[in-house]
């Protein structure tokens, strides 16, 4: 294998790349950018490579979940908070179901470039590039705006650095007190059939956090109770952006990404002689690889002997996105194959890539095709004897109407009401905690069927 170094991956063939018309401005931006302070710590992605591996052992539940494309427009305060507060409550309830931990990441904080099917996009009898998220170029459809402009990286960094500040404080700060597991219900939810449930189960943890405060045991004494780890990921597109925030970490000498804690290789751009695998093969952040339809287990073998050699735990994370109609003819083969390889890796569950339809002129993801991705993937994992160790979705906090059904059971006809997406449909705060209790039943089931896990093994 050829050495690496931070830029290696610009001698390889390359996917998904936008075409900027002014590489001049492109290089003095990525050389502002490398001067740049780092937007996380080698420190905090070796702590969730440690997370992860115990996701992989069957000793922890991995949630990742967050904006399809980050936008400059949608960004605020707000919005951050009532994305957090989503994202605590789903964990809260796959933490009381699973009794174990669950592992936070955020797709956030750099989530801003998308991959596209074609590099142009049609509308009447004009021809435009492709909107591939704020990083690079605007989603309003006129010349000017479809243009890949350089300058957009320097604003995703700023924006990603203000929200990282703000989820930061958060975690750390006493939002995230399980005191406060009560307050983070939002309103537009509290009339809807989960807040009985997330109720319910609200009260049984105010009624343990009383018990352990009469014995003295309480969020001031202990910090456990009053703060979370959550990290940050994205996928790993630009890569011109990701060599700029790319260091050298002091206490080991390794290179990191310092743009996000984990980044994950897209099903688009997984070829394995190509600038993406190259790149990320080098740094030493927890990794996720994308796995579709296409990928058979041999490229599947070798993807992951080029990303993880040494077959650490934690540092692969290999997300199955196949759809709900093509999930039990793809995901048993390649587990059996990672699993009799002896392949440390933790298995998660994308069931939003994969049953995107159309209905009313509108992109969404019926709720039922991805609930039924899910049980598929559980189901899975059981025959396997293999651990199904998190789901990777696309949700937000917002009261949006993109994804049909639930149990509101928003409709084709609804889609219009509060469609805000930039990219991709999304569950709203309502459909996001109802798969956490669906999914919550799916590990009850799964840890009592399966008491000994792979560990144990």
């Amino acid at each position: 294998m050829t050495k690496w170094s931070p830029n290696s991956w610009r001698a390889k063939p390359i996917q998904q790349v936008p075409a900027y018309p002014d590489l001049l401005a492109l290089k003095e931006t990525e050389a502002r950018l490398a001067s740049f302070p780092p937007l996380v710590f080698a420190g905090e992605a070796r702590k969730l490579k440690k997370q992860l591996a115990a996701v992989a052992n069957g000793e922890a539940f991995l949630l990742q979940g967050g904006d399809c494309a980050e936008s400059f427009a949608e960004h605020g305060a707000d919005n951050i908070r009532d994305f957090f507060r989503v994202f605590l409550q789903m964990a809260v309830v796959l933490t009381f179901a699973g009794s174990q931990p669950v592992v936070k990441i955020g797709r956030v904080a750099g989530q801003f470039a998308k991959p596209r099917s074609s590099d142009n996009e049609t509308k009447g009898e004009i021809t435009l590039p492709s909107y591939r998220g704020d990083i690079i170029n605007g989603i309003e459809f006129d010349e000017k705006s479809r243009v890949p402009d350089p300058a957009r990286q320097e604003m995703a960094y700023r924006q990603s650095a203000a929200t990282l500040n703000l989820l930061r404080a958060f975690a750390q700060g006493g939002y995230a007190s399980l005191e406060n597991v009560h307050r983070w219900m939002l309103g537009f939810v509290a009339d809807s059939p989960q807040a009985e449930k997330y109720e319910a189960l609200a009260n049984r943890i105010t009624e343990t956090m009383d018990f352990m405060r009469a014995v003295g045991i309480t969020s001031e004494t202990n910090f456990a109770l009053r703060e979370t780890d959550f990290y940050t990921s994205h996928e790993a597109l630009l890569l011109g952006y990701e060599e700029a925030l790319t260091r050298v970490d002091s206490t080991s000498g390794d290179w990191y990404a310092t743009s996000g804690h984990m980044i994950w290789i897209g099903d688009r751009t997984r070829q394995p002689d190509h600038a993406h695998i190259e790149y990320c093969r080098g740094i030493k952040n927890p990794l996720g690889l994308k796995c579709g339809p296409s990928l058979t287990p041999d490229g599947l073998l070798e993807l992951i002997d080029l990303l993880n050699p040494e077959n650490e735990p934690g540092r692969l994370t290999l997300i199955a996105r196949f759809g709900a109609d093509k999930a039990a003819d793809h995901l048993p083969k390649l587990v059996r194959a990672v699993k009799n390889a002896g392949r440390s890796v933790v298995w998660s569950c994308d069931p939003m890539h994969g049953n995107t339809v159309t209905a009313a002129g509108y992109k969404t993801r019926p709720f039922e095709r991805i609930l039924k991705e899910v049980q598929t993937f559980f189901e899975v994992h059981q025959a396997e004897g293999t651990h199904a160790g998190g789901i990777h979705i696309e949700m937000t906090g917002k009261n949006v109407t993109e994804c049909t059904g639930g149990a509101r059971a928003i409709t084709a006809e609804d889609l219009q009401d509060r469609y805000h997406t930039h990219c991709d449909p999304r569950l709203n705060a309502d459909q996001s905690i109802e798969l956490a209790f669906l999914v919550s039943e799916l590990l009850k089931k799964s840890h009592v069927r399966q008491p000994h896990t792979q560990a144990a093994e």
